[in-house]
């Protein structure tokens, strides 16, 4: 169950950075109406004049706040996995492979102490 409602919500951040990322692109900046006040041609544009900015404008603010929401339930779901004695924690998993590493040099450098050079 809670596997399932991570994904779902994996999907619904991933399809909202999307659609802020192509809203964004469609979005022109606010020195491109200057273009067209001065004879540009560029100001027929599908929403009409001011209509895109506030429709796109609004549309990104839907998706970022979508995007945010997800992210913060992502975090959440991701603390919320319990350490079990089959699958220890990351901290423990990294001490015990130092330790493990750390055991065959210290008994290499033993043995290397043993065997006589001429």
């Amino acid at each position: 169950m809670q596997q399932a409602l991570m994904t779902a919500v994996l999907l619904l951040q991933v399809a909202s950075a999307l659609a802020m990322i192509g809203l964004v692109l469609v979005q022109h900046g606010k020195g491109a109406d200057m273009g067209a006040s001065f004879g540009s041609g560029a100001s027929g544009s599908l929403f009409g004049a001011t209509g895109s900015a506030n429709f796109l404008s609004r549309t990104t603010a839907v998706a970022a706040t979508i995007f945010f929401s997800t992210t913060l339930g992502l975090a959440y779901f991701g603390n919320l996995r319990t350490p079990t004695a089959e699958a220890p924690t990351v901290l423990e998993q990294s001490a015990s492979d130092a330790a493990s590493a750390a055991q065959p040099a210290a008994s290499a450098a033993s043995g290397a102490a043993l065997i006589p050079t001429k």
